[in-house]
């Protein structure tokens, strides 16, 4: 089992590196409030990356993912752009606090970390249809206790769900000194990877940016690069 895995690593390690796995994230000169609207004003020019495949490359079909992001010099801004087929949602959804093993229902996840040598440690931001979040300390070869969601990195969200048009939109802004402890510049590159979990049960959905090899959202080898690039 364990060769099994370490030849998948290997293998979605290469696909990455064939790929490319480059996102950018435009700079921004002053923060702006979360709209979860990519007509808006900051965000109608941001042109995204797209997720559309599942773990191994698969198209998914009509769950094709928009992913935009903006940066300033203390906040990275990601918005998800998420059509749905059925959705699957906690019933009483507590928004104003950290919602424990929030993955367990449909979810927007961005993976990201700054350290290109230690790739294990990274950090975990997660927002919900219904504007739910939690975010994860991750250290894939230590790991922390309760999957270390005790850490906070005083990331803010905003969800807006429209159930007639099928897709629902979610927002992030995340502190960059959460993940990453260089000042913030045009040139800076992180470690990303993007997904989202779609649906109950047997219909349960990935929708995956770049692809892992293996039915884990957690493998840092296949993780892609997000850039921050000037206005």
């Amino acid at each position: 089992m364990k060769t099994n895995l370490m030849m998948a690593l290997v293998m979605a390690s290469a696909a990455m590196a064939a790929d490319g796995g480059l996102m950018t994230s435009t700079f921004s000169k002053s923060e702006f409030p979360l709209s979860a609207d990519p007509s808006a004003g900051q965000w109608k020019k941001i042109a995204p990356a797209v997720a559309e495949g599942d773990h191994w490359g698969k198209p998914v079909e009509k769950h094709r993912t928009e992913i935009r992001s903006r940066w300033t010099k203390d906040h990275i801004y990601f918005l998800f752009s998420c059509p749905f087929e059925e959705l699957h949602l906690n019933t009483a959804p507590v928004t104003d606090r950290e919602t424990s093993k929030l993955w367990d229902h449909d979810v927007a996840e961005i993976f990201i970390g700054a350290d290109f040598e230690s790739i294990w440690k990274y950090r975990e931001y997660q927002i919900s249809p219904l504007g739910e979040y939690i975010d994860l300390d991750i250290d894939r070869k230590k790991p922390l206790a309760n999957a270390g969601a005790d850490w906070n990195s005083g990331f803010t969200v905003k969800a807006r769900l429209d159930r007639e048009k099928k897709i629902w939109y979610g927002e992030f802004k995340i502190p960059i000194a959460s993940f990453d402890s260089r000042p913030a510049k045009a040139g800076n590159e992180m470690r990303v990877n993007l997904f989202r979990i779609q649906g109950p049960g047997p219909k349960r959905t990935y929708i995956v940016w770049q692809k892992t090899g293996i039915l884990n959202n957690h493998v840092p080898e296949a993780f892609g690069k997000i850039r921050l690039v000037s206005e």
